[in-house]
């Protein structure tokens, strides 16, 4: 399986999403710099979380100008996997790859914790193997926002990934860290071969880690 991860100046999550990848996967990902302009060939890209551009103008506003976004994107139409994590779910969206918009966090304050969420479409490539799972979240705009007629399209095709829930699977405003409409953590594209996502797999997947539930959406991968 031939993996590419982006890197841009600021993020912060590429190597650990590599170490994930070589891990569960079984082979190393090729690291490509922002201002590179092509990816060849390619069965899994990651646009990895951190602080793109040190999060100026608009989180993922400027990355998604990079060279490589070209590239990204003519991959995502030709239904090449593509996944973003946290700053790359911000990215994915600023280049129009992804519905809606991530607004700052309700509370207006940075959030760094363990939260829990749980599959809402375990009929796609990212979440065959998925269930309700506990992984961090590390961010200051994680607000996911449409509008009525994006949330109707988004709903009636099935392109909700994740929902906040508490331990039991419920899905209140109690369990949402971020006020997030829907209390969604992660959406798809139409197709279903583009996945954004504000929790991070790749630090929940090790045992190390303290928790292993990240595992779950690259071993959805591999299948």
């Amino acid at each position: 399986m031939k993996t590419h991860v982006i890197v841009f100046p600021g993020s912060n999550c590429d190597r650990d999403v590599a170490v994930a990848i070589q891990n569960i996967i079984g082979s190393s990902p090729e690291m490509v710099w922002h201002k590179d302009s092509t990816i060849n060939q390619s069965d899994l890209i990651v646009v990895p979380g951190g602080f793109s551009y040190g999060d100026y103008l608009r989180c993922g506003a400027m990355a998604s100008t990079s060279p490589i976004m070209k590239s990204v994107i003519e991959n995502a139409n030709k239904g090449v996997p593509v996944m973003g994590i946290c700053n790359g779910f911000q990215i994915l969206i600023e280049s129009g790859l992804l519905q809606g918009a991530l607004m700052r966090n309700s509370s207006l304050s940075f959030i760094c914790r363990d939260i829990i969420i749980k599959p809402t479409n375990t009929k796609t490539m990212f979440t065959n193997k998925s269930t309700i799972s506990k992984m961090p979240i590390a961010h200051n705009e994680g607000n996911y926002f449409a509008n009525s007629n994006q949330i109707k399209e988004i709903e009636d095709n099935d392109q909700i990934a994740f929902q906040y829930c508490d331990e039991n699977g419920d899905i209140n405003s109690h369990s949402n860290p971020n006020g997030s409409i829907n209390n969604i953590a992660g959406v798809f594209n139409k197709s279903k071969n583009v996945l954004g996502m504000m929790p991070h797999p790749e630090r929940a997947a090790e045992s190390i880690h303290g928790c292993d539930d990240g595992r779950n959406i690259f071993e959805s991968l591999l299948s």
